[in-house]
């Protein structure tokens, strides 16, 4: 499982862009971890899937109204990352309103997830498996701070308490 001082793993997640511009066009664009991490502090947090009731109404609205104190604490960019295709995460985005303030970034297939150990089933009830609900601060793609939520909690994940973690830093 990913730890304080871990490197995040290799791989690639997606991206849904709506404005073409930078290198990137219009759809899914694909991003490797590394070079999208290089040099940057990123606050990433993950949950178990798009429109689903508390990442809707607490962990996304969260990270996007603080997305500007985020930024004076020094964090390049935030990223929500959730086993969804791209084009789920971009309709979610543009739903909760995350452009300019949080990145929307699809794994798919769980291969983000899976390479980091923090997996949740949740096949019992018809979705598969998840990313479980944590945050963390990277910096040039290495973990500083790791918050990983018990089941079924929304405690320690949240946007005040990464912000908090970032201020520190």
């Amino acid at each position: 499982m990913l730890k304080v001082g871990d490197h995040l793993p290799a791989g690639s997640l997606q991206e849904f862009i709506e404005v073409e511009g930078e290198g990137c066009s219009l759809g899914p664009n694909t991003f490797d971890i590394q070079k999208l991490t290089a040099g940057k502090t990123i606050a990433i947090f993950a949950l178990p899937g798009a429109f689903t009731p508390t990442c809707s109404a607490q962990h996304v609205p969260g990270y996007v109204a603080a997305a500007e104190d985020f930024k004076a604490a020094g964090v390049d960019e935030i990223w929500c990352v959730s086993v969804n295709d791209a084009f789920v995460m971009g309709a979610w985005g543009r739903d909760q309103k995350t452009a300019g303030k949080v990145r929307m970034m699809a794994d798919g297939s769980a291969t983000f997830t899976q390479a980091t150990g923090l997996t949740l089933d949740l096949a019992a009830r018809g979705m598969g498996l998840r990313s479980q609900r944590y945050s963390m601060l990277v910096n040039d793609g290495v973990v500083k701070t790791l918050n990983i939520e018990a089941p079924g909690k929304f405690e320690v994940s949240d946007a005040a308490t990464l912000l908090a973690q970032a201020k520190a830093q």
